[in-house]
């Protein structure tokens, strides 16, 4: 008969341990971005009270700063340069600028044939178009928008050889 009080008053005790955490964290703000349950803050911010469920709030990490034992580097002090590339990434970067200059030379040989097709916005009338202007306008509007998406395919791929180690791309302008 102990046991199972025993066992009664435990299991009592646990049921109100969790009801107690659970009313534990009270009314939750929201302030833009951040949330506080201090009803004061709330109120000089002017932050709205959350309704519905629980929030869970994950502490971002900080970023590691440099010199001994973590510390973070005074502003005055100079920046470290980087280390020097590894073999591996100085392979990569070469991957990577071959592969963007075949894609831009492709891209420069598709704006060529999308400028030679438009012909600067008289392209000839093919078939019907000559009894149906607005069929030869329609086209006359793919094409340029054609000749728009291509040099915004050479603009980025050239933005992204300008980003990699080794500064500009090889005959960029040769197309336009």
């Amino acid at each position: 008969m102990k046991d199972f009080r025993a066992v009664r008053w435990m299991l009592a005790a646990l049921v109100l341990g969790h009801g107690a955490a659970a009313l534990a964290q009270g009314k939750i703000y929201r302030c833009g971005n951040e949330y506080t349950n201090d009803p004061k803050l709330a109120k000089e911010k002017g932050c709205k009270l959350m309704e519905g469920g629980n929030i869970t709030i994950i502490q971002g990490t900080t970023p590691r700063g440099s010199g001994e034992g973590g510390a973070t580097r005074s502003s005055t002090a100079a920046p470290r340069p980087a280390p020097p590339a590894s073999a591996e990434q100085r392979a990569r970067d070469s991957d990577a600028r071959a592969i963007l200059e075949t894609e831009l030379r492709r891209a420069q040989e598709r704006l060529a044939e999308a400028r030679k097709a438009y012909a600067d916005g008289n392209p000839e009338k093919q078939g019907i178009e000559g009894r149906n202007h607005q069929r030869y306008l329609d086209r006359v509007a793919e094409l340029k928008a054609a000749v728009g998406r291509a040099e915004a395919d050479v603009a980025g791929i050239e933005r992204e050889l300008s980003r990699l180690p080794g500064g500009n791309p090889p005959a960029a302008q040769g197309a336009r």
